[in-house]
């Protein structure tokens, strides 16, 4: 680890705010540690209120220049960056196995990002609005705005896919920002502004602060001068980020949340494929995956032949350092993340059966774990884990297997297994999920340019190449009333 921390030196850990990186105002850092070995990696610096004001102001005084530069010299900027972020991808790679634990062979986020930035880029040009002769005398234009200031606040599971589906399309529609990267994952955003420094960006429209969500969080979901805000997180959060805007400005608020997603398998699925897809959907990432298949469904007539094929799955997952380039599994993020996925895993020994996995090991590592037999009822089967942690039950009917799916307060992902069209058609209407993938799990079923977001308590609005856009926009109507 010294050797690669040692070629990704030096590691960024100010704030960037209004083209300068400084200090926070307080003088206070945090540590970030590698889940591998728990060693310090970095000490970061910890904004406060005053950061995130002197952010916010920075961002408001070049609003009116970045939205008056147009769709086509934004678009510069935004193709820069774009190149800048993909030539970083091995970089952004390493940093983030070092913030998180996620094994480099599983990094996809630098190549998304890159073509996100790439995308809204020349996307922009979309965002028209319409005119009307209806009334006579009367001629109307609807046009579509940036609000101004966005505050975007990212998770710490994928922060830089999460950095540029909320910041590229922000920018594109001519706000500015401020992101609040997690604690627990700030390195690649720091890492990015260097990128946008390098761009040469004007200096407010972007501006990165690293902190917790009390203060620097909260105060950017309560700013008057905020006028939209885009948040990636759990549910809890969530709703007080809801709340904060109704009790300060209104400003508008765009959710993705929390997920507890089924995975149905009918018996005439392929078995073999859908065992290798449940698997992906639950071990990826450590099970740290919003859309994680954590309920599995399988007809009753099939799950002995289902379970010899998922069961031979998880456990051929490779565990290890995650810089290896042959890992395939890493830790959990940090000891808060190991505890909670334990105490699941001791509920789930009590309540049902564990057939695979379990007896987490030191140093954050938490075997794929398959859990069989638990009520319907069970803390397992109604709350998120955020771990590689699956409950497989069985049904009998498709009426059975809808009622036990929907019987949850999230709805952000689903995933359904057969060769029969009208079925997969029929499951797909009656599920409450937001996304809902046929023979696929995982993040096939959100990925390009399909609507991303969910129903209940998973989030509020979409995100989404072709969506995105209308998140950072709000409607003018102009009345020309003829002499």
């Amino acid at each position: 680890m010294a050797e690669t921390i040692k070629s990704l030196q030096p590691i960024e850990t100010r704030l960037f705010i209004n083209g300068e990186f400084r200090n926070s105002s307080s003088g206070k850092t945090f540590d970030v540690i590698y889940p591998y070995t728990k060693d310090v990696v970095a000490q970061v610096q910890e904004a406060d209120v005053k950061d995130v004001n002197d952010a916010v102001d920075a961002a408001e005084a070049a609003f009116p220049a970045w939205r008056d530069l147009g769709v086509d010299k934004r678009g510069d900027y935004l193709r820069k960056l774009s190149d800048a972020v993909r030539e970083s991808i091995p970089d952004l790679g390493k940093l983030e196995s070092l913030s998180i634990g996620r094994p480099v062979s599983m990094y996809h986020d630098g190549k998304m990002a890159a073509d996100q930035f790439r995308f809204f880029a020349d996307h922009a040009w979309t965002t028209q609005g319409t005119a009307s002769t209806n009334t006579p005398g009367i001629f109307k234009m609807t046009l579509k705005e940036p609000y101004g200031v966005a505050g975007l606040i990212i998770p710490w599971n994928f922060p830089m896919a999460n950095l540029a589906g909320k910041m590229a399309p922000a920018l594109a529609a001519g706000n500015t920002v401020v992101l609040k990267s997690s604690e627990k994952a700030p390195l690649t955003s720091l890492y990015f502004a260097k990128l946008v420094e390098k761009v040469g960006f004007p200096p407010g429209v972007v501006n990165i602060i690293s902190g917790y969500g009390q203060p620097a969080g909260s105060t950017l979901a309560e700013h008057m001068k905020v006028r939209a805000i885009s948040f990636t997180g759990s549910s809890l959060t969530g709703q007080r980020i809801h709340a904060a805007s109704a009790k300060s400005n209104l400003k508008h608020v765009h959710t993705e949340l929390g997920g507890k997603s089924p995975a149905i398998i009918f018996d005439d699925a392929n078995l073999e494929s859908a065992a290798q897809h449940t698997m992906f959907g639950i071990q990826f990432n450590s099970g740290q995956v919003c859309i994680a298949n954590s309920r599995i469904y399988v007809q009753d007539n099939v799950k002995e032949n289902f379970m010899h094929h998922f069961q031979a799955a998880m456990a051929s997952v490779k565990m290890g350092d995650p810089l290896d380039p042959n890992t395939q599994h890493g830790p959990q993020i940090d000891h808060l993340q190991y505890k909670r996925v334990k105490e699941f895993i001791e509920i789930a020994e009590k309540e049902g059966k564990i057939t695979l996995g379990g007896n987490p090991d030191e140093g954050y590592f938490i075997k794929p774990t398959i859990i069989e037999d638990l009520s319907e009822d069970s803390r397992v089967m109604k709350e998120e884990i955020f771990g590689p942690v699956v409950a497989v039950q069985t049904f009998k009917t498709e009426e059975e297997v809808i009622q036990k799916a929907n019987a949850t307060e999230f709805g952000l992902f689903a995933s359904v297994f057969t060769t029969d069209l009208d079925r997969a058609i029929r499951l797909s209407r009656a599920i409450q999920a937001g996304t809902v993938a046929v023979n696929a799990t995982g993040i096939t079923g959100s990925a390009g340019d399909g609507a991303f977001g969910g129903y209940k308590m998973s989030g509020s609005g979409r995100e989404g190449l072709l969506y995105s856009l209308e998140n950072y926009l709000q409607t003018k109507t102009i009345v020309i009333k003829s002499a």
